[in-house]
């Protein structure tokens, strides 16, 4: 075995040298000097820096024109806030109570960073699906940031105080009462295991909520790439197809010295392909590179380098990949240097080890001007939840859902029988984790509302979006 790929081991797990067990008990044992409770509180750092200052600090190295759009896009609620917040919630887990015990952790996983989506297979799964920011790191952290989102996404929606804490606590429970499962199942029954999008609509309880997933998934099968994506995003000129610009969100970056973005691209378009699979290298030599513009996604990625392609194979059959620009993970200064050069390399190989099933055309690559990418397929059969509609019980049916999601995730790269020996049987950790997901969601607020003050002092500059 390569050094490195010991050192990354050693950084996970250590379960094909100690019996499961063995494992169990020294999770129970570092019960005994961090003890369940303390993952309840969390306190204001004496030296935390200045929210805003910090988060403008990531702005750097960002396209100017679009940092506006990213403040805007914050400014709507305290959970958009949280969702483009990822660094300051790391800088603040820095000095919280952790287990040391590490997962490839998504960074940050926060409720809308879910969804279900096609596999290779066409099956359709419910799993993470961002992993910009993902590291070896404290599988707490993970848990932490999406019982937050919920209590911040139940307060957006006008729901009762006691729903916000039920569906925290159902994110902590789940993960517990899964990890418990997963530290007794083999390796590669963790590793295969998924979990069936079309299963949960059926168990959903809520009727209304039930119909709104079943007509958002038959939706998402029914929008081809061919017959909905192409004609919506693209026109014809002069026998040529191109994407259309879509002001501010869709445009053709303006040439600088002489070089297009595209040229910039079709000269990564190598690095790309030898980062694919044999067979998909020979799928993607199918096609062929029609047009690529700058395509502004999510908040936390805004100002960044987003872009679609497209590629067009004979008869105009279309293909539209999807470029991010991948930084360094919000978690590294406080975990370390990702392992890999390349920082799209780093998100690929998270991603992978992460879902349970991933992209075919998932791959990374570098620009001539040392900028890192990943790359992967645009709205392939892609399903957002409807968290605008959670507002009782449905908070912690998802919320569970989502906790499982995670235990399963963690398990393919953690220790699951360690975690699973220290979280234990009881509720405790559930309770405890309810508690920190409040006092921090108050957190949240407050840096929302400093937000919004450094936008009306003219410290900052928002664009707000019109609704389409």
């Amino acid at each position: 075995m390569l050094e490195q790929d010991k050192n990354r081991e050693a950084l996970l797990h250590d379960n094909t040298i100690s019996p499961r067990d063995d494992r169990r008990l020294r999770g129970q044992a570092l019960k005994a000097s961090i003890p369940l409770n303390l993952h309840a509180t969390w306190e204001v750092p004496k030296n935390r820096p200045d929210p805003i200052e910090l988060l403008d600090s990531y702005n750097t190295g960002r396209v100017p024109e679009l940092v506006p759009i990213r403040w805007g896009r914050m400014l709507a609620s305290p959970f958009t806030f949280f969702r483009g917040a990822a660094a300051l919630m790391a800088s603040d887990m820095a000095d919280a109570v952790k287990t040391g015990i590490r997962v490839q952790a998504c960074g940050d996983c926060h409720l809308l960073n879910f969804g279900a989506f096609a596999t290779p297979e066409r099956n359709i799964v419910f799993d993470l699906n961002d992993f910009d920011e993902t590291l070896p790191a404290p599988w707490e952290w993970d848990v932490k940031r999406l019982a937050t989102s919920f209590v911040l996404v139940a307060r957006d929606n006008g729901a009762k105080a006691k729903y916000a804490l039920e569906a925290a606590e159902a994110v902590a429970r789940s993960y517990r009462v899964r990890t418990a499962e997963y530290s007794r199942m083999s390796i590669l029954d963790i590793w295969y295991a998924r979990i069936d999008w079309p299963s949960v609509i059926e168990q959903t309880s809520n009727p209304q909520i039930q119909k709104e997933r079943k007509k958002r998934l038959k939706e998402a099968m029914k929008r081809t790439i061919r017959d909905h994506y192409f004609p919506k995003l693209t026109e014809e000129i002069n026998g040529q197809y191109l994407i259309k610009d879509h002001l501010p969100t869709i445009f053709h970056m303006a040439e600088k010295a002489g070089k297009s973005f595209k040229d910039q691209f079709l000269k990564a378009v190598p690095s790309y392909r030898e980062s694919l699979q044999e067979d998909k290298r020979r799928l993607f030599d199918r096609y062929k590179l029609a047009d690529v513009a700058i395509k502004v996604v999510g908040i936390g990625s805004v100002g960044t380098v987003c872009a679609v392609a497209l590629m067009l194979a004979p008869d105009n059959e279309p293909l539209f990949l999807q470029l991010k620009e991948a930084n360094m993970s919000v978690l590294e200064p406080f975990w370390g240097k990702s392992e890999f050069e390349n920082h799209g390399q780093r998100v690929v190989a998270g991603q992978r080890i992460v879902q349970a099933a991933s992209d075919i055309f998932l791959g990374w690559t570098k620009f001539e001007d040392g900028r890192h990418f990943y790359i992967r397929q645009l709205r392939d059969t892609k399903v957002k939840p409807e968290a605008e509609l959670w507002e009782g019980e449905e908070l912690v049916e998802i919320a569970e859902v989502m906790g499982a999601t995670l235990a399963r995730a963690h398990a393919r790269s953690g220790d699951a029988a360690q975690i699973s020996g220290y979280l234990g049987e009881d509720d405790e950790f559930d309770r405890a984790i309810a508690d920190f997901a409040t006092t921090y969601a108050d957190q949240a607020e407050k840096d929302h509302t400093r937000l919004v003050a450094a936008v009306r002092s003219g410290r900052l500059k928002a664009q707000v979006e019109e609704e389409d």
